[in-house]
């Protein structure tokens, strides 16, 4: 399990990453936006090509507020996984969150699932 914070706002933003059933489970809190980008960018992919995973659950249960930095990192690592017939879904995510993500259109590219447990299934 790795736990990455943004060291001068722990508490705005924390992202923790581990495996279950093959699949890279990302849990993460707080706010998503621009000074954050790139260590969520990191924590769902892997910058060793080899070690990237080819199945991502996001858990988004604890982000309070995303910006267009998010629907990047997300577009992005849905391309990276879908290029090795892998796969990137969305868990859980509060209202807010999903409203965000409904109203650009990325529930269309990326399946959003109401908890975690159903995006795990297939």
């Amino acid at each position: 399990m790795s736990d990455i914070e943004q060291a001068d706002r722990p508490d705005r933003f924390s992202v923790v990453h581990r495996m279950v059933g093959g699949v890279r489970v990302v849990t993460v809190r707080g706010e998503i936006d621009h000074d954050v980008k790139s260590v969520l960018g990191q924590a769902l992919l892997s910058e060793d090509s080899a070690a990237q995973p080819s199945r991502i659950v996001v858990d988004l249960s604890g982000v309070t507020f995303m910006d267009s930095s998010g629907i990047n990192v997300f577009v992005t690592a849905h391309h990276a996984v879908s290029s090795t017939d892998g796969w990137l879904r969305i868990a859980a995510a509060q209202k807010p969150v999903l409203h965000v993500l409904r109203l650009v259109g990325i529930d269309a590219l990326i399946t959003c699932h109401p908890t975690i447990e159903q995006a795990l299934n297939p």
